[in-house]
């Protein structure tokens, strides 16, 4: 007994000591998708003033392919040491898990949240030649053809996707999802007419509506975004309960010392409310979250888990 707590006791110690030296060397960011995509311009600019405020170099490392399913389980395999951060989102830690099989991580067990810092919305587009001009004109064209109506996206388990599928489970809709190999040919496909409808991050497709090649019917946040504040919500529109808003953040691997975590999430916040923060956000069409705790950061991703996979279930979606 008296060895068992002087070893308790030992890495009690061990643990407060590295936590208090943390960090001595430069951190590994991992990002799930390619230099220049709008997550890895926000992985650059946390990265930049972290090593500012750590005192570190804080390394991006972009590594792509399966849905960012590579990328993170990469992370959850790093050593617990809080040398190593992952660029995290609803798509990753959330619809992942219900979209591949093997998917190569746990998201609850195999990583901690350290913080959640943006959002971006969705907006159901039509064309100009489309003459809908509400969720209600949109939800008579498809009762009027069930089954028919057709809705494109950057492929299959996608915020698009998903979009598409919370409106049929919400509505009693029938749609035909139309799956493209990359997301500027799906918004293509709604603009040309050949798609009905399309849901997409309101930053990729903002230009075109202000350029009338498209028309916004209506957001998918349980808020108007900044970014079209005079596009109703989804909800306003008469959907109940239809919110995508998809969230990005940042997590370590599980039994990273909660000492660190807890500094990391001190400084992550901090840097989203730096004004030119907020403002290279925003411009990427991603309205910071206010700050929050790891707990509640983690207890998100719970709820998420809880509200999607019975609806990526019920919709067959596989990324396999």
């Amino acid at each position: 007994m008296k060895r068992l707590l002087l070893a308790v006791a030992f890495v009690a110690y061990s643990t407060v000591a590295m936590a208090q030296s943390w960090p001595t060397k430069p951190i590994r960011m991992i990002v799930p998708l390619a230099p220049g995509a709008t997550a890895d311009i926000v992985a650059r600019i946390f990265a930049d003033e972290l090593g500012k405020s750590l005192g570190q170099t804080v390394v991006v490392d972009n590594k792509t392919g399966a849905g960012g399913t590579i990328a993170t389980a990469e992370a959850a395999r790093a050593p617990a040491d809080g040398y190593t951060l992952a660029l995290v989102s609803q798509g990753t830690m959330v619809f992942n898990i219900g979209l591949y099989k093997t998917p190569g991580y746990d998201s609850l067990k195999d990583l901690a949240m350290v913080a959640v810092t943006g959002g971006v919305s969705n907006v159901l587009i039509v064309s100009p030649d489309n003459p809908a001009k509400t969720v209600a004109d949109v939800l008579a064209q498809a009762r009027a053809k069930p089954g028919e109506l057709t809705y494109s996206s950057g492929g299959v388990g996608t915020s698009h996707h998903m979009s598409g599928v919370l409106l049929e489970l919400r509505t009693g809709v029938k749609l035909q999802h139309v799956p493209y190999r990359a997301t500027p040919a799906a918004i293509m496909a709604v603009a040309n007419g050949e798609v009905a409808i399309g849901f997409f991050n309101t930053p990729t497709v903002i230009g075109q509506i202000k350029g009338g090649k498209l028309r916004a019917i209506a957001v998918t946040s349980e808020k108007r975004s900044d970014l079209l504040p005079d596009v109703p919500t989804m909800i306003e529109s008469g959907v109940k309960d239809y919110v995508v808003n998809t969230w990005m953040g940042f997590a370590v691997p599980a039994g990273v010392p909660e000492p660190v975590i807890s500094r990391l999430n001190a400084e992550i916040n901090r840097i989203g409310q730096l004004p030119q923060v907020r403002e290279k956000m925003l411009a990427q069409g991603i309205e910071i979250l206010p700050p929050g705790s790891p707990a509640a950061a983690q207890k998100l991703v719970r709820d998420d888990l809880a509200l999607w996979l019975p609806i990526i279930k019920a919709s067959g979606a596989s990324a396999e």
